[in-house]
């Protein structure tokens, strides 16, 4: 990928002391000042400015060690130096064809102040829509090897925002949002807290999750998460009440220490993101920016994708992932039955799980040797298969449940991969439901992290494509690993079907929080909204109308997306389904028409190499409407127009299949109104004639 690099200054600052001076840098547009205070003990503080107006107050930086001893948190600073970075880079796949990566940094040499004497560095990016900052440890002249106890860094708000929460948990992240004042938060009291292990891995009642979304009562949107998570735990939120002041919490591993480093090294990014409108919110790209460029110097096999699959027929209990159930799914002829779904309406891939032996003892039985990833189940002929999905244009996806036990699957990998290639599969997705082995790791601890890496990093050597499920939650990684397409981490579609569901505002969050970070596989798609098709006395429902369910194809961003539900139920609805068929998943542009967290989110987007427009729309339990002007069409130019919007009478509880489709002309000077049904959305395609 070649990078277009259109200014490159650096300013060198070297002086024999310091007098505790403050240190600004603004953004390039200087709508943001950051200030960096060294004061006379020598601590170091940052606060953060929007025009203006508070961000970030005064907040300590620095990191506990416990090997060596000591609290990196009082310094000498031996060097400033700053520099002005601006180039554009084009993404192999993603929301736009074209990224504008221009900061202003400033970086701090620092020398603690015992007789250890440990040197680090503080690197601050400041970008026109946030900050980002780091600690480095360069190569030391007597201590190279540190474990880190805590980490010090502080994001004191100040105020008692509003905020959009899930609870600090070290191995799931698959809970509904908190809408609250942070002065509400009680992780112990939030929203579908089961008995179980996410309840176990709370880590307090004042801790919550990463991307944490914000809104201050003076307008400001505020949204704080990590950007590069690599050989470093995952970082979790602790709010004293008292003053609004977030500490760092950093996940532990099983002797309670949080990281193991050696010099030189670094932390992830911490990343504050703010703007007075929510749409500049989602259409950040600092957070990509903050991460290494791709590793991938062939990206052609790389393919943004959709896929049916078989799955969601287990979660409704019309077959199971086991066989000794009599109503395995994965058997050849069913599987044969989707193949021909996906060619007949140009869908490249086919999801099977429960293809392999092992799915009668595997959830929550901490047993290290469940699957081999390699031995099919005797009713589903690989070989057979393998030879139809190719006849048929189709591509089947593999899926490599762990079962949490994570030093089998290491061991497996090779074979595993090997395995997949011999039968023409270059895209897998992987799962870890349960708790981890080795034991007394976590989820999000740095064992772990640094096992997805070991993963995808194996997978590029491959030319194999990733979709990871319960695992960390992203941080951009995406940029660095391109065949890296989505992950779930985050409680997506599936949990509409076996729990009290996801609220109708649950999707209008999600790109607030979990997108910041990456895609995700939330499996849109569903057309039968009530859940007893196969199970008469099932009570559960998606809290969606079935427009909705279209709309997020286009919200909901992600370049593998999967339509969900199955094949006799999109043939009912096929006029519905060809929106499915149409909507691309790789993009050359995209618009934030509106948003506003836990309310609404309109987009637009452009199809890679295309001159076609899809928009979608949705609201949360409220009914309202979506009045936008098309002036991102070309001028000059007539399109044709299909809406797919809610019926009259919909409403996502009482009539959710209610829908309407409409066709007309329109070009750049049209202005669409657009009714919303409670918990609905539309779903539109623009076509050039």
């Amino acid at each position: 990928m070649k990078q277009v690099f259109l200014l490159f200054l650096v300013i060198a600052i070297q002086a024999q002391s310091f007098a505790n001076p403050d240190y600004a840098c603004s953004s390039p547009d200087g709508s943001l000042r950051l200030t960096v205070s060294h004061n006379d003990a020598g601590s170091l503080h940052y606060s953060l400015l929007y025009k203006k107006l508070d961000v970030i107050k005064s907040s300590m930086l620095g990191l506990e060690l416990s090997k060596p001893k000591l609290s990196l948190s009082k310094f000498d600073i031996t060097a400033v130096d700053s520099l002005i970075f601006d180039e554009s880079w084009k993404p192999v796949w993603g929301e736009v064809s074209s990224i504008r990566n221009h900061y202003k940094q400033i970086r701090f040499t620092v020398k603690e102040k015992s007789k250890a004497g440990i040197v680090m560095q503080i690197v601050f990016r400041v970008f026109n829509d946030g900050i980002g900052f780091r600690y480095i440890f360069p190569e030391q002249a007597a201590i190279n090897h540190f474990i880190i106890a805590d980490e010090l860094t502080e994001f004191n708000v100040g105020q008692n925002h509003k905020a959009f929460w899930i609870p600090g948990n070290y191995d799931t992240n698959e809970f509904p949002y908190n809408i609250t004042r942070l002065g509400d938060i009680d992780a112990e009291k939030a929203n579908d807290i089961d008995d179980g292990l996410s309840r176990e891995s709370l880590i307090g009642k004042n801790a919550v999750q990463t991307p944490l979304m914000m809104k201050a009562d003076n307008g400001l949107y505020i949204n704080i998460h990590e950007a590069a998570l690599v050989n470093y735990p995952a970082m979790h939120l602790l709010i004293d009440k008292s003053n609004f002041n977030f500490h760092t919490q950093l996940v532990p591993d099983a002797y309670n220490n949080k990281a193991y480093l050696q010099a030189p090294s670094q932390s992830p990014w911490r990343t504050v993101i703010v703007s007075n409108r929510a749409t500049d919110i989602l259409s950040s790209k600092t957070i990509l920016n903050l991460n290494d460029p791709s590793v991938i110097t062939d990206p052609s096999y790389i393919k943004p994708q959709k896929m049916v699959g078989v799955w969601w027929e287990m979660h409704v209990n019309k077959s199971t992932w086991e066989k000794k159930s009599g109503k395995h799914g994965a058997y050849t002829e069913n599987v044969k039955r989707y193949i021909d779904f996906a060619s007949l309406h140009k869908i490249d891939g086919v999801l099977v799980e429960g293809w392999n032996v092992g799915w009668e003892d595997w959830a929550g039985n901490w047993k290290e040797n469940v699957f081999d990833f390699i031995t099919p189940y005797p009713d589903y002929d690989i070989d057979e298969l393998t030879a139809y999905a190719k006849s048929k244009g189709v591509k089947i996806i593999m899926h490599h449940e762990t079962s949490g036990s994570v030093s089998n699957y290491e061991r497996f990998m090779d074979t595993a991969y090997r395995y997949m290639l011999n039968h023409d599969m270059n895209t897998v997705k992987t799962g870890y439901v349960g708790r981890i082995i080795p034991r007394g790791e976590h989820h999000d601890g740095q064992w772990m992290v640094n096992h997805y890496v070991r993963v995808i990093s194996k997978m590029t050597g491959y030319k194999i494509m990733l979709d990871a499920h319960e695992p960390v939650r992203p941080t951009g990684l995406h940029r660095t690993y391109p065949n890296w397409l989505a992950c779930e981490a985050a409680r997506g579609n599936e949990f509409n079907a076996w729990s009290k569901g996801n609220n109708p505002e649950h999707e209008t969050i999600l790109p607030f929080t979990r997108l910041m970070g990456g895609p995700m596989d939330y499996t849109p798609g569903i057309f039968h909204i009530k859940l007893n098709q196969f199970d008469t006395s099932s009570k559960n429902q998606v809290h969606t109308t079935l427009c909705k369910q279209l709309a997020l194809y286009v919200t909901m961003y992600s370049p593998l997306q999967m339509a969900a539900d199955l094949p006799e139920n999109y043939n009912k609805h096929l006029d519905a389904f060809k929106f499915i068929e149409d909507v691309a998943v790789d993009w050359d542009d995209t618009k934030i028409l509106e948003a506003e967290p836990g309310d609404y989110i309109t987009i637009a987007r452009k199809e890679k190499g295309k001159g076609n427009w899809f928009v979608g729309g949705i609201t949360d339990e409220q009914a309202r409407k979506s009045v936008f002007k098309c002036d991102f069409l070309d001028a000059g130019k007539k399109y044709t127009v299909t809406i797919y919007r809610d019926a009259s009478n919909a409403d996502w509880k009482s009539n959710p299949e209610a829908y309407t489709i409409e066709k007309k002309i329109i070009d750049k000077n049209t202005e669409l109104n657009i009714p919303l049904a409670p918990g609905g959305g539309f779903a539109i395609s623009i076509i050039p004639q």
